[in-house]
């Protein structure tokens, strides 16, 4: 089986969010379909190791956020790589509380759909919920959504180790495609992120945080981050 050829499938990037009680969480989701028109039903995959899958099960309600192109690093930062556990996720953004109270992300976002569970479904690692549609906003007409190949092409992201499209790159197939480098850009190795797999590229720089272009990874100042999910320099490895 070749792996490579689930990256031919399309996603979106979204949040999933959830409160049960006093607790509440939101997480970064690619796997978000409609299922039914009339009445409105949505479709989500959860890991069972996600804490917001204990609180939508706890409740029976789950809502949706779609991301768009020009969301702040730091959404998918908090939402995809911090423990709702140990810290608030909403804290540091704009977010509204549906009919339900549930937390809803609003920065960064072009649409939401609030939803009560209708069914549950045991899928292995996972649980599909499917949830009808009791409330929904268009927040954001001038950008475009976020697609999943948009955030792994042009952001350098990769799916989460819960995400129902995480790939151990173990499973990769070797590319028979030839690569040919410049001589200048032989020795700008790339480096990768220990923590979520963020691909530092010499060639592209960070210029969000101000390394540009051509930027070799050793000279990176020592207190630059991983603009996915946060972590030091010292996180990060040589790729061969």
């Amino acid at each position: 089986m070749q792996i490579e050829a689930f990256f031919k499938l399309s996603y979106g990037l979204y949040v999933v969010s959830a409160k049960s009680k006093n607790k509440i969480n939101g997480y970064i989701a690619n796997t978000v379909f409609q299922v039914t028109a009339e009445p409105p039903q949505l479709g989500i995959s959860c890991s069972k190791d996600n804490f917001s899958t204990k609180l939508i099960e706890e409740s029976g309600f789950f809502a949706v956020s779609v991301l768009h192109k020009n969301a702040n690093q730091d959404v998918i930062s908090t939402m995809g790589y911090k423990s709702g556990k140990e810290v608030d996720k909403f804290k540091n953004f704009k977010f509204t509380e549906g009919q339900t109270g549930i937390p809803i992300l609003t920065e960064g976002c072009m649409a939401w759909f609030e939803c009560k569970v209708t069914q549950k479904f045991d899928v292995g690692t996972h649980l599909l919920f499917i949830g009808e549609v009791i409330d929904s906003k268009l927040i954001d007409e001038q950008n475009e959504p976020m697609t999943y190949a948009y955030y792994r092409e042009v952001k350098n992201g990769v799916a989460p180790k819960n995400a129902p499209t995480y790939v151990d790159k173990s499973k990769l197939a070797h590319s028979s495609k030839p690569v040919l480098e410049k001589a200048e850009n032989a020795l700008l190795k790339k480096w990768e992120c220990g923590v979520c797999g963020h691909i530092y590229d010499p060639l592209e720089g960070d210029p969000d945080s101000g390394i540009a272009p051509g930027t070799p990874f050793e000279d990176i100042p020592e207190d630059w981050v991983c603009p996915t999910c946060g972590v030091s320099k010292a996180d990060f490895f040589p790729m061969d």
